[in-house]
């Protein structure tokens, strides 16, 4: 197939059409290439590639072009950055997804939306994890922005009678992962011998999905998924704190330089979700947490040219804004 990726220059986005070029398909990207977007996550990795927003009608039309399916990565995708401003989260994650799909029902394309566990919401520590039919309670603007976009796919399924399937991943981690989210950023902080900012306590608990294992869950729904069905991805199920101490044990960092800070705004003690559901199409992880993430330390150690660049541009003014002050306090 020719599949037009969107946000396909992003950290998940290009794991994707590495998978999907390795594998013979044909892959083209569009991505608007924001902060988080980097033509070099694609480098030899064959590709076209075109430069514009979801939300641009046109510009969807342009990049489709003889594609068969859309899988949607595009997205604002952090929480904190949402805590701070939440328009282009609507304008992106909602607006966007309903562009996509409007190109998709008249050209009827297949069509993947790539969402989130954080729009179940906080899951109480006695609770099982979350089926895909459990109501839809997102706390930040980011998760709600998402929830949205997965609303607008039903909705296109019912009236429309789109071909669209929903994915809703756990916490994703791997290479070429943007420095703001909790893994790369430690790591890259202990080799710069900076403190690692610890939300509130550290307690929160997360589930950890390897990027490759996201990805084939994804590429199964696109073949095998069904019309208006949700799958979720799981990972497994780590403490936060427990996660701080595994990265200081794999770089060697010194444990005074974690800090704990105010906490996040709303900010959810635990995500779990089962994916018997996409387990049942054939999808197994082929990734143990402690391989992945000594494979992922490994991969910030030996790439400083990828990440320290990007750490000394914009980012820092961003940092200084989330973290100066907690760290100072």
């Amino acid at each position: 197939m020719r599949i037009l990726v969107t946000g396909g220059a992003g950290f998940i986005g290009s794991h994707f059409v590495r998978r999907l070029v390795a594998r013979g398909d044909e892959a083209t990207v569009l991505d608007k290439l924001t902060y988080a977007g980097n033509r070099a996550n694609l480098d030899g990795v064959e590709h076209e590639f075109v430069h514009g927003a979801i939300e641009d009608p046109e510009v969807v039309a342009k990049a489709a072009r003889g594609c068969e399916a859309i899988v949607n990565f595009a997205a604002e995708s952090h929480v904190d950055r949402s805590i701070i401003s939440s328009a282009e989260f609507i304008t992106t994650d909602v607006l966007g997804t309903q562009v996509l799909l409007e190109h998709a029902r008249h050209h009827s394309l297949r069509y993947v939306q790539v969402s989130t566990d954080e729009v179940y919401g906080d899951v109480p520590l006695d609770a099982p994890p979350c089926l895909e039919d459990a109501p839809l309670r997102a706390s930040s603007p980011y998760s709600a922005s998402k929830a949205g976009g997965d609303l607008q796919v039903l909705a296109y399924v019912r009236t429309y009678d789109v071909n669209a399937s929903i994915t809703r991943g756990a916490n994703t981690y791997g290479s070429h992962q943007f420095p703001e989210k909790l893994l790369p950023l430690f790591i890259t902080n202990v080799f710069e011998g900076k403190k690692l900012p610890v939300y509130g306590d550290g307690r929160q608990r997360r589930e950890w999905l390897h990027a490759e294992d996201h990805c084939a869950g994804i590429d199964l729904v696109l073949r095998e998924g069904g019309r208006g069905e949700i799958y979720n991805v799981s990972g497994q199920e780590r403490e936060n704190m427990d996660v701080v101490r595994a990265i200081l044990t794999l770089t060697g960092g010194n444990p005074d330089l974690v800090h704990h800070v105010t906490d996040r705004l709303g900010h959810d003690r635990r995500y779990a979700i089962d994916s018997t559901k996409l387990r049942s199409l054939g999808w197994t992880p082929a990734h143990s947490f402690d391989a992945g993430l000594a494979e992922t330390v490994d991969w910030y150690r030996e790439h400083p040219e990828w990440w320290e660049p990007i750490k000394s541009g914009d980012y820092r003014a961003y940092y200084e804004q989330q973290y100066a002050a907690r760290l100072a306090g």
